[in-house]
Protein backbone atom coordinates (compact mmCIF):
# COMPACT_ATOMS: atom_id res chain seq x y z
CA UNK A 1 0.00 0.00 0.00
CA UNK A 2 1.49 3.34 -1.04
CA UNK A 3 -0.45 5.26 1.59
CA UNK A 4 1.91 7.91 2.99
CA UNK A 5 1.21 10.80 5.37
CA UNK A 6 2.06 12.25 8.77
CA UNK A 7 -0.67 12.37 11.41
CA UNK A 8 -0.33 15.44 13.63
CA UNK A 9 -1.96 16.70 16.82
CA UNK A 10 -1.29 19.84 18.85
CA UNK A 11 -2.22 20.70 22.42
CA UNK A 12 -2.43 24.38 23.34
CA UNK A 13 -1.68 26.25 26.56
CA UNK A 14 -4.72 28.51 26.28
CA UNK A 15 -7.49 29.49 23.85
CA UNK A 16 -5.07 31.17 21.43
CA UNK A 17 -4.16 29.19 18.33
CA UNK A 18 -0.66 30.63 18.77
CA UNK A 19 -0.11 28.80 22.09
CA UNK A 20 1.04 25.26 21.22
CA UNK A 21 2.77 23.50 24.10
CA UNK A 22 2.90 19.96 22.71
CA UNK A 23 2.82 18.14 19.40
CA UNK A 24 2.59 14.49 18.41
CA UNK A 25 3.49 13.24 14.95
CA UNK A 26 3.14 9.75 13.48
CA UNK A 27 4.65 8.96 10.08
CA UNK A 28 2.95 6.40 7.83
CA UNK A 29 4.92 5.00 4.89
CA UNK A 30 3.62 2.28 2.55
CA UNK A 31 0.51 1.94 4.72
CA UNK A 32 2.50 1.22 7.90
CA UNK A 33 3.21 3.33 10.97
CA UNK A 34 6.99 3.70 10.81
CA UNK A 35 8.01 6.40 13.26
CA UNK A 36 6.66 8.85 15.82
CA UNK A 37 7.79 12.06 17.46
CA UNK A 38 6.48 13.78 20.58
CA UNK A 39 7.65 17.20 21.71
CA UNK A 40 6.92 19.60 24.53
CA UNK A 41 7.87 23.25 24.04
CA UNK A 42 7.27 26.69 25.45
CA UNK A 43 4.48 28.50 23.58
CA UNK A 44 5.39 31.68 21.69
CA UNK A 45 5.15 35.02 23.48
CA UNK A 46 2.68 36.66 24.24
CA UNK A 47 0.64 33.44 24.34
CA UNK A 48 3.05 31.66 26.66
CA UNK A 49 0.64 31.36 29.60
CA UNK A 50 -1.48 28.38 30.62
CA UNK A 51 -5.23 28.47 31.19
CA UNK A 52 -6.53 26.17 33.91
CA UNK A 53 -9.17 24.75 31.54
CA UNK A 54 -6.52 23.66 29.03
CA UNK A 55 -4.44 22.14 31.82
CA UNK A 56 -7.49 20.12 32.91
CA UNK A 57 -7.87 18.78 29.35
CA UNK A 58 -4.28 17.74 28.58
CA UNK A 59 -2.52 17.83 31.95
CA UNK A 60 0.45 19.90 30.72
CA UNK A 61 1.50 22.54 33.25
CA UNK A 62 3.89 25.50 32.93
CA UNK A 63 6.54 23.63 34.95
CA UNK A 64 6.37 20.76 32.41
CA UNK A 65 7.70 23.04 29.67
CA UNK A 66 10.01 25.33 31.67
CA UNK A 67 13.12 23.41 30.49
CA UNK A 68 11.69 22.58 27.05
CA UNK A 69 12.78 24.43 23.92
CA UNK A 70 10.87 27.44 22.62
CA UNK A 71 8.36 26.64 19.88
CA UNK A 72 10.60 28.53 17.45
CA UNK A 73 13.49 26.13 18.25
CA UNK A 74 11.27 23.02 17.97
CA UNK A 75 9.51 23.99 14.73
CA UNK A 76 12.36 23.05 12.32
CA UNK A 77 12.63 19.57 13.87
CA UNK A 78 8.85 19.15 13.67
CA UNK A 79 8.88 20.11 9.98
CA UNK A 80 11.90 17.94 9.21
CA UNK A 81 10.03 14.94 10.62
CA UNK A 82 7.19 15.43 8.10
CA UNK A 83 9.59 14.88 5.17
CA UNK A 84 7.16 16.98 3.11
CA UNK A 85 4.44 14.32 3.35
CA UNK A 86 0.79 15.41 3.54
CA UNK A 87 -0.43 16.10 7.09
CA UNK A 88 -3.58 14.45 8.45
CA UNK A 89 -5.28 15.72 11.59
CA UNK A 90 -8.60 14.97 13.24
CA UNK A 91 -10.38 18.32 13.01
CA UNK A 92 -7.56 19.62 10.83
CA UNK A 93 -8.85 23.19 10.90
CA UNK A 94 -7.77 23.41 14.53
CA UNK A 95 -4.33 21.83 14.14
CA UNK A 96 -3.45 23.66 10.92
CA UNK A 97 -4.66 26.89 12.52
CA UNK A 98 -2.30 26.26 15.44
CA UNK A 99 0.63 25.55 13.12
CA UNK A 100 -0.03 28.68 11.04
CA UNK A 101 -0.68 31.02 14.00
CA UNK A 102 2.30 29.83 16.02
CA UNK A 103 4.63 30.03 12.99
CA UNK A 104 3.38 33.55 12.34
CA UNK A 105 3.95 34.47 16.00
CA UNK A 106 7.64 33.54 15.66
CA UNK A 107 7.88 34.97 12.10
CA UNK A 108 8.65 31.58 10.55
CA UNK A 109 7.78 30.94 6.90
CA UNK A 110 6.18 27.52 6.65
CA UNK A 111 7.05 25.29 3.69
CA UNK A 112 4.44 24.40 1.10
CA UNK A 113 2.70 21.45 2.76
CA UNK A 114 -0.72 19.95 2.19
CA UNK A 115 -3.21 18.51 4.66
CA UNK A 116 -6.49 16.66 4.99
CA UNK A 117 -8.95 16.05 7.81
CA UNK A 118 -9.61 12.57 9.22
CA UNK A 119 -12.77 13.91 10.90
CA UNK A 120 -14.26 14.88 7.52
CA UNK A 121 -13.18 11.54 6.04
CA UNK A 122 -14.69 9.66 8.99
CA UNK A 123 -18.06 11.34 8.41
CA UNK A 124 -18.04 9.86 4.88
CA UNK A 125 -16.89 6.42 6.08
CA UNK A 126 -18.72 5.52 9.28
CA UNK A 127 -22.21 5.91 10.68
CA UNK A 128 -21.59 7.06 14.26
CA UNK A 129 -23.36 9.21 16.83
CA UNK A 130 -20.16 11.19 17.39
CA UNK A 131 -17.12 11.74 15.20
CA UNK A 132 -14.88 13.00 17.97
CA UNK A 133 -11.45 11.39 17.86
CA UNK A 134 -12.02 9.08 20.81
CA UNK A 135 -15.45 7.98 19.51
CA UNK A 136 -14.07 7.08 16.08
CA UNK A 137 -11.04 5.37 17.63
CA UNK A 138 -13.29 3.26 19.86
CA UNK A 139 -15.50 2.41 16.87
CA UNK A 140 -12.54 0.92 15.00
CA UNK A 141 -11.38 -1.02 18.08
CA UNK A 142 -8.57 1.32 19.14
CA UNK A 143 -9.69 1.86 22.71
CA UNK A 144 -6.50 1.95 24.74
CA UNK A 145 -5.10 5.44 24.33
CA UNK A 146 -4.72 8.54 26.45
CA UNK A 147 -7.02 11.06 24.78
CA UNK A 148 -5.59 14.62 24.71
CA UNK A 149 -2.01 13.36 24.82
CA UNK A 150 -0.66 14.74 21.51
CA UNK A 151 1.25 11.58 20.56
CA UNK A 152 -1.61 9.25 21.52
CA UNK A 153 -4.06 11.40 19.56
CA UNK A 154 -1.86 11.54 16.46
CA UNK A 155 -1.39 7.77 16.67
CA UNK A 156 -5.18 7.30 16.90
CA UNK A 157 -5.60 9.62 13.89
CA UNK A 158 -3.08 7.54 11.90
CA UNK A 159 -4.85 4.29 12.83
CA UNK A 160 -8.26 5.72 11.91
CA UNK A 161 -6.92 6.87 8.54
CA UNK A 162 -5.40 3.44 7.87
CA UNK A 163 -8.69 1.76 8.86
CA UNK A 164 -10.63 4.05 6.50
CA UNK A 165 -8.21 3.25 3.66
CA UNK A 166 -8.75 -0.46 4.24
CA UNK A 167 -12.50 -0.02 4.40
CA UNK A 168 -12.52 1.89 1.09
CA UNK A 169 -9.94 -0.41 -0.56
CA UNK A 170 -7.79 2.70 -1.01
CA UNK A 171 -4.15 1.99 -1.79
CA UNK A 172 -2.97 5.58 -1.51
CA UNK A 173 -4.05 8.86 0.02
CA UNK A 174 -5.43 10.16 -3.26
CA UNK A 175 -7.84 7.24 -3.60
CA UNK A 176 -8.89 7.53 0.07
CA UNK A 177 -9.61 11.23 -0.39
CA UNK A 178 -11.57 10.49 -3.55
CA UNK A 179 -13.62 7.78 -1.78
CA UNK A 180 -14.46 10.18 1.07
CA UNK A 181 -15.10 13.19 -1.19
CA UNK A 182 -12.20 15.13 0.32
CA UNK A 183 -9.10 16.78 -1.10
CA UNK A 184 -5.68 17.86 0.02
CA UNK A 185 -5.61 21.53 0.99
CA UNK A 186 -2.59 23.83 0.98
CA UNK A 187 -1.25 24.74 4.43
CA UNK A 188 -0.18 28.16 3.17
CA UNK A 189 -3.30 30.00 2.10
Amino acid sequence: MALEFVAIDFETANSSSASPCSVGLVRVVDGQITESLSMLFRPPYPNNWFHEGNIRVHGIRPEDVQDAPDFEEALPELLLFTEGLPLIAHNAGFDMGVLRAAAEAVRFDLPDLTYACSLAMARKTYSLESYRLNAVAYAIGHEEFQHHDALADSDACARITLHMAERHDATDLESLLLATKQRLKPLNV
